[in-house]
């Protein structure tokens, strides 16, 4: 085995650093070494799922939020048109009573 250059400290309750300690005792084997085969032997395919749920879910909020801000575009025009020709027919009005 290659001597160990780097520390990585990983927190834990005690109890769970009594049944790591324990495991390793049953393996005969250091709690690093371990640490070590359990990191490099895990793998988790629900975070690939997770992940793909979590892309799904952004899109989807993406895509709402999008369609709100449409939404509100066209109602922030349409009340501006609205306003345009109550302004409008202000003017002619005031046009009128000036002439």
């Amino acid at each position: 085995m290659a001597a160990a250059v780097e520390r990585i400290v990983v927190q834990a309750t005690a109890q769970d650093k009594r049944i790591i300690a324990a495991k390793a005792k049953k393996l005969d084997i250091p709690v690093s070494e371990l640490m070590r085969r359990g990191a490099f032997a895990y793998e988790s395919s629900e975070s690939d799922a997770e992940l793909g749920a979590l892309a799904d879910a952004a899109k989807g909020a993406a895509d709402r939020a999008g369609a709100a801000i449409d939404d509100a575009l066209s109602f922030i025009q349409a009340s501006n048109n609205r306003i345009a020709a109550m302004e409008a027919k202000a003017a002619k009005a005031s046009a009128r009573r000036t002439a």
